[in-house]
């Protein structure tokens, strides 16, 4: 072992060559986008022009007819999850929403929501298919603002969700996912020793993450079932543990490679297109390449949380705070 005085280890202050600079200095590196093998068949998507419906029928037979197409897929191809609440400390894994986020189910939650997908030999005869896909919305209401999303008589997402985190559990379901409190001290007490008190109400935009590169992802399934996944993304074992749990192919039987990634900044911790283009290629028998275009990234994935928020803060005359309080809204769009 080195003495801790040995200068190799004293980064601060030193200049060390990046692992990957190279590649990327040179053009070598291979981001989601840059991967291609013989055969494969580009990916589509299509999306709900509304952003609040029911979906009634979805008719493919159209698109599946089209030379060229190899492979459709709806929300009929993927496993159903039950909707199950794990209580209120828990990280939300509520499976039901992430197979219905990766493809709609019973309805639509967010304007570009995906409803079905293509596989064919070009990316024109995929968008040609796309068109042939005849899909009867019922339009429903529907609300942006926070505020509005929580009132009683706002409309409803999911009938099934009850709010997680409060006693007694209520018995009606609304748009409020989940209440968490965390507190210390006595706040009532600490105001009153205040000599000042000041109260604001901020409110912010969901913002979108803007990162460079689009989702994009190739999937191959093997003719013994066992895939393959080059993707962009943040973490691959997320990528394979979920594709596994949406697609029922067993977690080692998929193999998820990291491309580089053209930036993510949270928005690539969640899967949109790997479980579609796995279902694709084994539908299709051959290798499926999916690439978003900038205004999908937009309109179908997700952002940090537009919120309402108000804060309080106590202090006396001597500048230290006594007490300070806050409540914060934070808007998840159509799915918790």
């Amino acid at each position: 072992m080195k003495n801790q005085s040995d200068k190799s280890l004293k980064w601060v202050g030193t200049r060390p060559i990046r692992p990957d600079g190279i590649e990327k200095v040179t053009g070598a590196a291979r981001f989601g986008a840059d991967y291609s093998v013989p055969g494969m068949l580009v990916g589509k998507i299509l999306r709900s022009p509304h952003a609040h419906a029911r979906v009634l029928a979805i008719d493919v037979a159209k698109a599946a007819a089209l030379p060229g197409v190899k492979a459709v897929v709806t929300s009929a191809d993927f496993p159903d999850h039950e909707s199950v609440y794990s209580g209120p400390d828990r990280l939300e894994r509520n499976m039901a929403h992430f197979t219905r986020n990766i493809m709609a189910r019973e309805k639509v939650f967010y304007e570009g929501h995906a409803v079905a997908a293509v596989a064919a030999t070009s990316a024109i005869v995929a968008k040609e298919a796309l068109a042939l896909i005849e899909v009867d919305y019922e339009v429903l209401p529907h609300v942006i603002d926070v505020r509005e999303a929580m009132r009683p008589d706002a409309p409803l997402l999911h009938e099934d969700m009850i709010t997680r985190g409060l006693e007694p559990v209520p018995e009606r379901p609304s748009n409020i996912a989940k209440v968490r409190e965390f507190a210390i001290g006595d706040v009532a007490a600490g105001f009153e020793k205040a000599d000042e008190v000041v109260e604001m109400a901020f409110t912010t935009r969901p913002v979108h993450q803007g990162y460079i590169e689009p989702h994009a992802c190739l999937a191959s399934v093997a003719a013994d079932g066992k895939a393959t996944i080059w993707s962009s993304s943040q973490g691959q074992f997320m990528v394979r543990a979920m594709t596994a749990l949406l697609t029922d192919i067993p977690q080692s039987d998929i193999r998820a490679i990291p491309a580089e990634i053209g930036g993510g900044f949270g928005g690539k911790t969640i899967i949109y297109l790997e479980p579609v283009a796995t279902m694709l290629s084994k539908k299709s028998g051959r290798p499926v390449k999916m690439v978003m275009t900038r205004e999908e990234v937009f309109r179908a994935s997700g952002p940090t949380s537009g919120s309402m928020s108000t804060v309080k803060v106590g202090a006396t005359k001597d500048g230290n705070i006594v007490a300070a309080q806050g409540t914060y809204y934070l808007q998840a769009g159509g799915l918790p």
